[in-house]
């Protein structure tokens, strides 16, 4: 069996006026997220954004497009998920990064990861989120795109 590498990705996916998009677990109804995922071999942090942007959303993420927070932290990885990861592993660290993208961006789940997806206003979207690393980015993102664009 090949386990998943306890390093992974948050991609906050938003407009430009900061509505948030969701996506619901196809295996766990009721869990909203963002865009997660582990990271694979050795790929740079980026590429594993760009890539779990890609297969969760349809989105390719153009180059530059992606911002990274340079945040990371662990957490512990919930009991439903450790299986996934090698024996031992109760741990993961995970690697922040956003991406602005139009409201009308077309969104194609992959139905065996996702059951539907929904753009929520950012404190609504935060409320929906069953993770608290995912809520706090979500709630941080002003700050970030303000330190972004050099305006903080």
């Amino acid at each position: 069996m090949t386990y998943k590498k306890p390093v992974s990705v948050l991609v906050v996916i938003h407009s430009p006026a900061q509505e948030i998009l969701l996506i619901e677990r196809a295996a766990h109804p009721g869990y909203w997220q963002s865009v997660t995922g582990s990271q694979e071999d050795d790929e740079p942090l980026l590429v594993t954004a760009a890539r779990e942007v890609f297969e969760e959303t349809g989105i390719r993420a153009a180059a530059g497009a992606l911002t990274d927070w340079h945040l990371s932290q662990q957490y512990e990885i919930f009991p439903q998920w450790r299986h996934r990861y090698a024996p031992g592993v109760t741990h993961n660290t995970e690697h922040v990064f956003s991406l602005c993208v139009p409201r009308d961006t077309p969104i194609t789940l992959a139905p065996d990861e996702h059951r539907a997806w929904r753009w929520l206003p950012r404190r609504e979207a935060a409320e929906a989120c069953f993770s608290w690393s995912n809520r706090d980015a979500i709630l941080a993102l002003p700050q970030r795109i303000a330190a972004a664009s050099g305006s903080v």
